[in-house]
């Protein structure tokens, strides 16, 4: 089977059930920034046991475990979601009471009386392709939209893939999108502005019954204000619904966009995954780092869009971040100094996401070892054009 994110490479597609509507700090991660720092507390006394439910857990990152990076796949983030969530989680029963799924497809049955026959094994297999979206651009910033196959290359770690399976335009592939919008403090005087053009940009970029997006407003934790919808008045609603106020925790918003939101969608075929991020780029709240927050978009097979909304005129250390977190993900960050540039940013990203291409490749001798790969696309035979694309994915674990 293929897998259409290049992060979630393994055994098989474990899509989580319902999405949390919410997420605090302490059901963010297992990360290992939080669990440093929650190592440095004193240890709670342990949970009452009940073995007829499932119960909140104190402190569930306090628990004795090994730092880690953050959760390779959705069933690790599904199993950290449901077996042990935060004390400030909101935990969802069909989220925490559902078992894993290889054992949820498989229903008990009563014995079997001889002669019957045995129910087919579940067999699993671990996939060796990638896929990869990207965009190609000439020097003049404009999008090539009419190459073939034969004009890309590959190379996986420094070295040529070993066949390229599939190629394709991706123009009509249907679009997960999560608008994600800072309401801290900080982007108070312009917060009205950026509210309607993210409204514009949404009713000209999602398409009803194909593309589908959710709202998600951050300052201390983040607040799903409208869950994954192809309506775009929810849509709009879920943007008013905004307010702002608080600090700022950026990191923690997009790690919980990526694991909670995006990666858990279901879906029936090959999807493109962004999120548009729109925010100054300064956090001073999150759990998790710049760098967990940007290994978990490439686990998820995110492409992460930053809008800053700055307007000094100078550039700053938050926009400096938005570019990494761009950068990483294969996505572009843009700085509009005034406000009317904001509505001109989101309008380049909806042309961007309409002008892209995807293919798929099998890598030489990629093994089940978790380790990270570089990725490297290049145009053959056309000169001055460039590839953007994601920089890497993680191979799958055993």
């Amino acid at each position: 089977m293929k897998v259409w994110c290049a992060t979630l490479l393994g055994t098989g597609l474990l899509l989580g059930v319902a999405p949390a509507q919410n997420s605090t700090p302490e059901d963010l991660p297992s990360a290992p920034s939080s669990v440093q720092q929650e190592r440095s507390k004193p240890a709670p006394p342990p949970p009452p046991v009940t073995p007829a439910r499932r119960s909140r857990q104190p402190e569930a990152l306090d628990e004795p475990a090994p730092a880690q990076a953050p959760l390779p796949a959705a069933e690790n983030a599904a199993k950290s979601q449901g077996a042990n969530p935060g004390p400030g989680a909101k935990t969802d029963p069909a989220a925490t009471d559902t078992p894993p799924v290889a054992k949820s497809e498989t229903p008990a049955k009563p014995p079997q009386a001889p002669g019957e026959d045995e129910p087919a094994a579940v067999i699993t297999r671990t996939v060796n392709e990638v896929n990869v979206v990207f965009t190609v651009t000439d020097k003049h910033g404009r999008y090539v939209k009419n190459l073939t196959r034969g004009d890309f290359s590959v190379l996986d770690d420094n070295r040529p893939a070993e066949q390229i399976r599939s190629f394709h335009n991706e123009t009509e592939l249907p679009l997960q999108v999560g608008l994600l919008v800072d309401a801290s403090n900080s982007v108070r005087d312009r917060f009205k502005f950026e509210q309607e053009s993210a409204i514009e940009f949404l009713n000209q970029t999602v398409r009803p019954r194909y593309d589908r997006a959710f709202v998600v407003g951050f300052d201390v934790t983040p607040e799903v204000t409208q869950e994954f919808t192809d309506n775009t008045e929810a849509l709009s609603r879920g943007v008013r619904a905004l307010r702002p106020g608080g600090g700022t925790a950026m990191y923690d918003a997009v790690y919980f966009a990526c694991r909670d939101k995006l990666l858990k969608e279901q879906q029936n075929g090959p999807v493109r995954r962004a999120i548009i991020l729109l925010t100054d780029g300064d956090d001073n709240m999150s759990h998790v780092t710049r760098e967990e927050a940007i290994d978990m978009a490439l686990r998820a097979d995110v492409i992460i869009y930053t809008i800053s909304t700055n307007v000094t005129g100078t550039r700053r250390a938050g926009d400096k971040v938005l570019e990494r977190i761009a950068d990483a993900t294969g996505g572009r960050a843009f700085f509009p100094f005034q406000l009317n540039d904001v509505a001109n940013a989101f309008v380049e990203i909806q042309d961007e996401l309409r002008s892209q291409y995807a293919l798929s490749y099998k890598p030489v001798d990629l093994r089940s070892d978790g380790r990270y790969h570089t990725i490297e696309i290049l145009a053959q035979n056309h000169k001055g054009l460039r590839v953007r694309s994601r920089r890497g994915y993680y191979a799958p674990n055993r």
